[in-house]
């Protein structure tokens, strides 16, 4: 009898849990929006045998289309050493899907006339206009020539600047030596340290030249504390967060939002080795745009909706049609050399726009996709795709920090995509 009642209330606990966290965009049935119910379930099959190996505690995704949620679905656990179930509205630290949404605080000054493209990054922190390129000699040893040109703002957005992140796989330059990893300066100084600190280090390239995937975004959100006189995250709350519903969206979780932290193996399940999500634990000191955030995939589809939607959301306008169209183009022109694809390696027949990667061709990618599809994602296991052709978008989230996290992007991707019937 007993076991009878226990799993009457946990029914219960599950449909009033349900009914406690409202939807973040209005549902529809799949069928009625041009996809297959069953293609969907297939969203169901691939993270239920992925949780029963053991290579992912757990994962939460949204997939809308036309403005409506198709599916909206956690699976397996929240923290895998507790054996929390995954709830809806996990929090998940966002790493790299910071940027877009720094972009768009940086664009909506742009707006108002405060922030130009062609504006130089040191009218804003002098101290860039003395950096020296880096060029590696035959003998290894590093050459230190000056800028030709100056480090503009657009460069920032564009992941032109020269600027790059220490510690990545697919960087062999003996620049990259030199640089932090991309969250340790928000862990051991504030915003001015942060500049003083990048600023003494050699550019990988010449500004304009080459798509290096780095702090540029990081120093993007210092201008706007800069221009807007106030913390990025106070920044982003005021214009972009509390507007758009993003309830959980912060630099800084609170005690009460710590339960809700999605939490990785403390092993690599592809490697053995440890690893870890040190934001989960380690306080930041200042708002880092371009890994420092935290929301839930709610939150986050909420984001994605307001740019498909070409700035607007429930009558809250955040950006221009017009600038957001600017901002999901492609910007990297024949005379830029484009790596995109090296940071992810299903990113080939892509170009770079302002902070996000912009499809440009048919087939290349090994994803499915149109042209005109801008893209991102986070290194610790979280991701996000705008089809304007199909109307659609996409948020996953999961806690997994290591190689594992792409395998994920390419496969959620190829079943979206094969479940729309038209």
């Amino acid at each position: 009898m007993n076991k009878t009642i226990a799993v009457i209330a946990a029914a219960a606990a599950v449909i009033t849990f349900g009914t406690a966290i409202a939807a973040p965009l209005p549902e529809a049935k799949p069928d009625d929006v041009g996809f297959s119910s069953q293609g969907l379930a297939r969203l169901d099959n691939f993270f239920a045998r992925e949780i029963a190996a053991k290579r992912v505690p757990g994962a939460v995704v949204a997939v809308a289309r036309d403005g409506k949620l198709v599916h909206y679905k956690a699976y397996g656990m929240l923290d895998p050493d507790k054996g929390t179930p995954m709830p809806v509205d996990a929090i998940f630290a966002l790493a790299s899907m910071t940027k877009p949404m720094a972009a768009v605080a940086g664009l909506t000054l742009m707006e108002q006339g405060r922030l130009p493209l062609q504006a130089k990054l040191s009218d804003y922190y002098p101290g860039f206009a003395d950096m020296k390129v880096g060029v590696t000699e035959a003998n290894g040893s590093l050459k230190l020539e000056p800028q030709a040109t100056p480090i503009f703002i657009h460069d920032l957005y564009r992941h032109t600047s020269g600027l790059m992140y220490g510690g990545r796989p697919d960087s062999s330059s003996p620049v990259a030596r030199q640089y932090p990893d991309g969250t340790a300066p928000a862990i051991e100084g504030d915003t001015q340290a942060f500049i003083d600190r990048i600023t003494k280090l050699p550019l990988a390239h010449q500004p304009s030249t080459e798509f290096e995937y780095g702090f540029s975004i990081d120093v993007l959100g210092a201008v706007v504390e800069k221009v807007s006189e106030q913390k990025l995250g106070d920044y982003l709350a005021a214009n972009v967060w509390q507007p758009l519903g993003m309830r959980d969206a912060t630099f800084h979780p609170t005690d009460a939002q710590r339960p809700r932290l999605a939490r990785p193996f403390a092993k690599d399940p592809l490697t053995g080795k440890p690893q870890a999500i040190k934001l989960l634990d380690t306080p930041t000191k200042f708002d880092c745009g371009g890994a420092c955030s935290f929301a839930t995939v709610g939150d986050y589809i909420r984001f994605g909706q307001m740019l498909l939607n070409g700035g607007e959301l429930d009558g809250q306008r955040i950006l221009g049609p017009k600038t957001v169209h600017h901002m999901t183009t492609n910007h990297l022109g024949p005379e830029i050399k484009n790596n995109v694809a090296n940071v992810e390696p299903h990113r080939a027949g892509f170009g770079f726009g302002l902070s996000v990667a912009v499809r440009t061709s048919e087939g290349l990618s090994s994803v499915p996709g149109n042209p005109g599809e801008f893209t991102w994602n986070g290194a610790y296991g979280t991701q996000f795709f705008c089809d304007p052709k199909e109307r659609l978008v996409v948020v996953v989230g999961t806690a997994a920090p290591g190689e594992l996290r792409k395998y994920y992007r390419e496969q959620v991707q190829d079943i979206v995509y094969g479940a729309m019937t038209k």
